[in-house]
């Protein structure tokens, strides 16, 4: 049998070549699990394929395998409150917990009743019981949302989950997003205490550490492994992308056209597509400059700072660019220049 590829092409799968982000995963187990936790919730942001499923699995698996958590995964597209009862409820040495605090939650169709009980009929008021029952047997609950969007749902759950912060309930939320949807539930007037969240904004892996990866997963020499590290931006999909057709490429002579193909047709295609009209054009006329600079590019728009200076900044914060160097922008991920060269829709009127 042929050895399997050790790299994938699957987003949000937790692949097992991995460069991990040490010191965003120190930061968020370290406050969760705190005698006194000063925070309970963080919201991790970041570009399509820059890691954030994978980062939030990391956190969820190691948070599990220890006995005083609980952890429960929600999906902002459905009833989160009711999910949550779901969920809490499908393990029976909860189950039994509840039932010792005479909690009866039959109203909602769980078999946990209790004789000689009233069965509670607001789900708000049922989970803050069952989550002060777990409290008393020392028990703490994580929350993990994946790909947060401003739906409904998800309003009523992060206002709900508020009140829980208020009255002393032992839960913690961690949720990803792009940084255009995080934005916009943390601005909805009524969920405030979201704005003040810890946001974790991912950006490239530490170059070194990719080096070490490819280096001994490839069997390739320091300066190769390297220059591949380099060539991916630190863009943690494309560190799996030219890994994979690297290790089906064994002379190396012509994995990088198909990586860089494979990148546009699964991510840079979807990125693009998210971006507005004056987004694309500013990210043409940088593709087209030849030195980066910030003058550069807005002579080529023919725009005034005033004009350029919010598509720089809201670029940036979706990870398309970066500008740590005063007076340039340069693309954060590999052949996004060509790419949006490529698009001859840019400049459209």
């Amino acid at each position: 049998m042929a050895e399997s590829n050790p790299f994938t092409l699957s987003f949000g799968k937790l692949p097992s070549q991995l460069v991990r982000r040490m010191r965003q995963h120190d930061e968020v187990i370290s406050e969760f699990t705190a005698e006194n936790p000063s925070q309970q919730v963080f919201m991790v942001s970041g570009v399509r394929g820059i890691g954030k499923t994978v980062f939030l699995t990391e956190i969820c698996h190691e948070l599990a395998e220890k006995r005083d958590w609980v952890v429960v995964e929600l999906n902002p597209t459905k009833d989160m409150l009711k999910s949550l009862m779901a969920k809490l409820v499908s393990e029976n040495e909860l189950v039994n917990i509840f039932k010792s605090a005479n909690i009866d939650l039959s109203f909602f169709g769980f078999k946990v009743s209790i004789k000689g009980s009233s069965p509670i009929a607001d789900e708000e008021t049922a989970l803050q019981k069952m989550l002060d029952s777990l409290r008393a047997r020392n028990k703490r609950v994580l929350i993990a949302v994946d790909e947060v969007t401003n739906t409904p749902y998800m309003r009523e759950f992060a206002s709900a989950f508020q009140i829980f912060l208020r009255n002393d309930a032992p839960v913690f939320l961690l949720m990803t997003g792009l940084y255009q949807n995080i934005d916009e539930v943390q601005n909805e007037d009524n969920l405030t205490f979201l704005y003040r969240a810890p946001k974790l904004e991912l950006g490239a892996l530490n170059t070194n550490a990719m080096a070490a990866e490819y280096r001994q997963t490839l069997s390739l020499d320091e300066g190769e492994a390297l220059k591949m590290a380099k060539l991916s931006m630190g863009y943690s999909f494309a560190f799996q992308v030219l890994g994979y057709f690297r290790w089906r490429d064994r002379d190396g002579s012509g994995y990088l056209p198909l990586a860089q193909q494979y990148l546009e047709d699964n991510s840079y295609v979807k990125i693009w597509s998210e971006l507005s009209r004056k987004d694309r054009l500013v990210l043409r006329a940088l593709a087209e400059s030849e030195t980066g600079s910030v003058k550069s590019v807005r002579d080529r728009l023919g725009w005034a700072s005033n004009e350029f200076s919010p598509y720089r900044q809201r670029l940036i914060k979706r990870g398309v660019i970066t500008g740590d160097e005063w007076g340039t922008v340069k693309f954060a991920l590999p052949f996004f220049g060509q790419f949006a060269l490529s698009q001859d829709t840019a400049f459209e009127g």
